[in-house]
């Protein structure tokens, strides 16, 4: 049967590898379908799952990559038919299941999702998991806080879901938002995005931590967590929320009940993972509608042979906006 390439991660109890290896089409399954995988891209979750130790991927080997979009090939399912474009983002792809980092995958059928027509694949992918997170967050705050002009605050700016929750938020208005970046050196990326202000933490989080604090912010939208998530759920304004998507600094909250019985804040937890379809098809053409915020990402675009340099820029925090990948196929 005809081969195809694929980004392959193995652990065993002594040995760990990652790399590019020929694999071989098999049967396709019942309720499966087979897609030419055109783009992918690369999210901290797949530098994990690329990992040793990493605690994403269930078994190995496993090919890597959460997200994919591409063409249909072979269909062993109703309702889909060979050359429809179609998406895969979060449920197990890439941690349980093959992921998209390979020229041909078999997804189940229930996990697509069409690209919207204002979409095509490699746009798809420009949004991605990171995309679709950001996407969830924003329309969150968009459904608390209705005066536009509220100040609200997106953690851990440069990286790619609060890049995109940035663009988006100015895109619906708001125009009073702050960026937290510890990296001064893209002030002028995060302003085009539509950041008014931007702060490192030190700027940001009060000298000594009290259970409350000053009231600066309408909402949060934090991809990071632990002890600054901590730190400034007690700037959060009365009836405010924080909007939690991330944990980039850890997964332990070390807080208190005060500013949530005193100042009535809402913390809101978003998963990106396992949505149900109308809402991912509604989050899709939500972005869809609105691609023209990634005219002003930044993008790296690179091969299906040359994913290790991201992997490591993700795992060391110097990984600026958003990577793709050129699976090879039909773009």
């Amino acid at each position: 049967m005809e081969d195809f390439l694929a980004f392959e991660v193995t652990q065993t109890e002594n040995v760990f590898s990652r790399g590019i290896v020929k694999k071989q089409k098999e049967k396709l399954k019942k309720d499966y379908v087979r897609v030419q995988v055109e783009f992918s891209d690369i999210n901290y979750k797949d530098a994990l799952a690329a990992s040793k130790n990493g605690g994403v991927v269930t078994d190995y080997p496993k090919i890597a990559g959460i997200d994919l979009a591409g063409t249909i090939l072979e269909t062993n399912a109703e309702n889909w038919d060979i050359g429809q474009k179609v998406l895969v983002t979060g449920y197990g792809l890439g941690t349980d299941l093959d992921g998209g980092f390979s020229q041909i995958q078999d997804v189940p059928a229930e996990w697509l999702v069409e690209i919207p027509e204002k979409l095509n694949s490699k746009e798809a992918m420009m949004f991605g998991t990171a995309g679709f997170t950001a996407a969830l967050a924003v329309q969150a705050v968009d459904q608390e806080i209705s005066a536009k002009d509220a100040p609200i605050l997106v953690t851990g700016a440069t990286g790619g879901v609060s890049s995109t929750a940035i663009s988006l938020l100015q895109q619906l208005g708001y125009s009073n938002i702050t960026a937290l970046s510890s990296k001064k050196t893209q002030t002028d990326w995060l302003t085009n995005l539509g950041a008014r202000a931007i702060n490192t933490p030190e700027e940001i989080l009060p000298e000594k931590k009290r259970p409350l604090a000053k009231q600066k912010f309408a909402a949060i939208i934090d991809t990071v967590g632990g002890d600054i998530l901590a730190s400034l759920l007690p700037l959060i304004q009365y009836n405010g929320c924080a909007v939690l998507c991330g944990n980039a600094s850890g997964i332990a909250l070390k807080t208190t009940v005060l500013p949530f019985i005193l100042r009535s804040i809402k913390m809101i937890g978003i998963d990106s993972v396992y949505v149900e379809m109308e809402k991912r098809k509604q989050v899709w053409q939500f972005l869809a509608e609105n691609k023209n915020v990634l005219e002003k990402q930044t993008y790296h675009e690179v091969a299906l042979t040359d994913l290790d340099e991201t992997i490591e820029s993700l795992l060391n925090g110097s990984h600026i906006g958003r990577t793709i990948v050129d699976i090879g196929g039909k773009k």
